[in-house]
This record gives C-alpha cells, sequence and structure tokens, in this order.
C-alpha cells in the first residue's frame, strides 16, 4: 500500500507538471472511447429489438389463386403435423385485402378499384419460441414448395440472419477501428509518460543504486499512465450521456416511434466498466511502453575531474 500510495502521489505531480501533454494524451484516448462507447450505446438499445424480431419470426405460405379446398386441407395438414409449428393463422384473399386497406389507408388508390385484389391467400405460422433449427425448417419450407396450391414461402429468419450478419461485420470493422485508435492513444501516453521519465533519470538512478525497489522506481509513471487513461475514459462517458440526454430529448420518440423500440436508456453498468477499464488498461499499457527501456539502466557511471 505504501508503494501504491507513492505511486500514485507521483503520477498526479508529474501530470500536473506536464499538463498540456497530460492533457492531450486524455483527450486522446476520450476520443477513442467515444467512438467505442457510442456503438456499445446502439447496440445495446438495437439488441432487444433484434430478439423480438427473432422471437416473432414467421413462416409465410402464399397459395396460388386457383387452390382447391382440398389443396389447402392437405397444406394446413402438413402444418400441423410438423413439429416446429406453434400457431398458424389461414387469410384470405379478401382478409389480406382488408388488412392492407386497415393498415395502408394511403395506398388505397394504388389497388385499381375494389374489383382488383392483387392480393394471394397465404397460411401465416408462427413457429415455437426458441425454435433455431435452421436445416428442419428449411427441410419443412421445401415440403411446402412441392405441394400442390403453394405458389411461394417467405421465411422471416432469412433476412434475420442477413441482418445479423451485417451486424456482425459491422462490430468487427469497429473493434477494428477501435483498436487502432486506441493502440494510438497506446502510444501518445507512453511519449507523454517517457517525457517525465527522463526528466526525473537521473532521480531514478540515485533511488536504483540505493537499492529503491522496481515499484517505487516504475510504478509512478505505470500509474501515470493508468490515471491517464482513467480521466480519458471517465471524460468520453460524460460526453456519451450528454450527447445521448441530448438527443433522446430531441429524437427520441421519433426513434422509438420509427423502430418499435422501448424506452431508450444508457449504457449498462457492464459496458461503462468495459469503458474505463478498457481506458485504464490503454494507459497502463502507454506506461509499460514507455518503461520498458529504462534510460537509466546499464548506464555508465560520470567520471569526475580527477578521474579524467
Amino acid at each position: 500500500m505504501r508503494a501504491l500510495k507513492y505511486a500514485l502521489g507521483e503520477a498526479l505531480i508529474s501530470l500536473w507538471r506536464s499538463r498540456s501533454s497530460g492533457i492531450f494524451s486524455i483527450a486522446t484516448i476520450a476520443a477513442t472511447l467515444l467512438i467505442f462507447g457510442g456503438f456499445l450505446l446502439i447496440a445495446s438499445n438495437l439488441e432487444p429489438l433484434v430478439e423480438s424480431w427473432s422471437a416473432a419470426a414467421e413462416l409465410s405460405v402464399y397459395l396460388t389463386d386457383e387452390v382447391s379446398d382440398g389443396e389447402r386441407t392437405e397444406i394446413e395438414a402438413l402444418l400441423v403435423a410438423s413439429d416446429l409449428v406453434d400457431a398458424r393463422e389461414y387469410v384470405s384473399r379478401a382478409e389480406a385485402l382488408a388488412r392492407f386497406s386497415r393498415e395502408f389507408s394511403d395506398l388505397n388508390a394504388a389497388l385499381g378499384g375494389d374489383e382488383e385484389n392483387p392480393f394471394p391467400a397465404s397460411f401465416e405460422v408462427r413457429l415455437r419460441a426458441g425454435v433455431d433449427e435452421t436445416a428442419a425448417v428449411d427441410a419443412l419450407a421445401d415440403r411446402l414448395r412441392q405441394t400442390a396450391g403453394v405458389d411461394d414461402i417467405r421465411y422471416d429468419r432469412v433476412w434475420l440472419e442477413r441482418l445479423s450478419a451485417a451486424a456482425t461485420l459491422l462490430r468487427a470493422v469497429i473493434i477494428g477501428f477501435a483498436a487502432v485508435l486506441l493502440a494510438g492513444a497506446a502510444l501518445t501516453v507512453s511519449n507523454v509518460v517517457r517525457l517525465a521519465f527522463y526528466a526525473r533519470r537521473d532521480e531514478i538512478e540515485i533511488m536504483r543504486l540505493v537499492g529503491a525497489p522496481a515499484a517505487y522506481l516504475h510504478g509512478p509513471f505505470l500509474a501515470e499512465g493508468v490515471v491517464q487513461g482513467g480521466l480519458g475514459a471517465g471524460l468520453a462517458l460524460g460526453i456519451l450521456w450528454i450527447a445521448f440526454a441530448f438527443a433522446r430529448d430531441r429524437y427520441g420518440d421519433l426513434v422509438t416511434g420509427v423502430l418499435g423500440l422501448g424506452e431508450l436508456v444508457f449504457l449498462p453498468g457492464r459496458y461503462a466498466w468495459l469503458i474505463v477499464g478498457g481506458g485504464m488498461v490503454v494507459g497502463c499499457l502507454g506506461g509499460l511502453i514507455a518503461t520498458w527501456r529504462d534510460p537509466g539502466r546499464g548506464a555508465r557511471p560520470r567520471r569526475t575531474t580527477s578521474e579524467a
């Protein structure tokens, strides 16, 4: 505890002495973590929506206009016999037209009159909760396609999987971009810490000669990096909270209404701690880089005038 207290005190003093470069280093870390935190904020609010979409995935079986009652009964029997199906609903052509007219009343004129009905009859099939058997669902869809009276099959999970793949790709790109920025931030911290390291190289050499342990030699510089990282993370969270509060008050109702989201929430605690911990790790890494090659270690002692 004594070494930790000494390292933290010396780190704060060093930061105050080189506050101009320290502010630049903290701002670099804050900007990097702000980008990463913004992505986490968006992802945490969209995650419940994607989960609800996945839970409500439906299999739509569209019938031909000439489907007979016997063919429709056979199709329904296949759905009843499947273990994947939780519920089903038959929607006639007239019901499909009425639903469209009710939900999209502004587009009724595009239908060309009441005598024209472009909508086919269909079965709307809800799968059992937790079904993740893609091969089984594909097999059921293929069997339905081969059944007389079936015109087309649409499965919601197909576009959900594409959406998930796109989100995964975007997540990888953001993480890779953030990793590059964090590496740059770590190098910035290391340069700031190394300046302090060189400024105190004579003091460090004296401490080494009197047998000071490594915790007292390198600890203050590691602590300085950690403090810079923690301050940068805190600054990023503060800016992110202000931006989130402003956006929620100004555009919250619009976003939730368009996407069907619940109330917008700030970052969960685990994500906030992840940002703080990430900033401190980046700062510590910068301190390690700065002290990796000790400028005083192995240095030859200066010769006095008499020795010369």
